[in-house]
């Protein structure tokens, strides 16, 4: 029974130890990892940036045809009413008369 109680706590500590160790060399590879990816992600980032210019020109170009298409639109749609409205008129004028 005294052996165990000698024996024992060596034997925790040397495990302690060891994983100790192995958390230490995980937790610096795990740091090369995360270098890494921090490379990868600002290459990626400045990839990304190069084309913000022409996602500019393309999304004022697309702004400038949608306000063409409302313009276009609306004028017809106005012609459209106002021909409404002149037959509308007249229809209540033959009504009334």
């Amino acid at each position: 029974m005294e052996f165990l109680s000698v024996f024992l706590p060596i034997i925790l500590y040397i495990v302690a130890i060891i994983l100790l160790i192995i958390l230490i060399v995980l937790g610096i590879k795990c740091i090369a990892i995360l270098d890494k990816i921090d490379r990868v992600v600002d290459n990626i980032e400045e990839k990304v940036n190069t084309f913000n210019g022409a996602l500019s020109i393309i999304g004022k170009v697309s702004d400038g045809i949608a306000s063409i298409g409302d313009s276009v639109i609306f004028g017809i749609t106005s012609a459209v009413s106002k021909i409404f409205n002149k037959v509308k008129s007249k229809e209540e004028n033959d009504y009334y008369e």
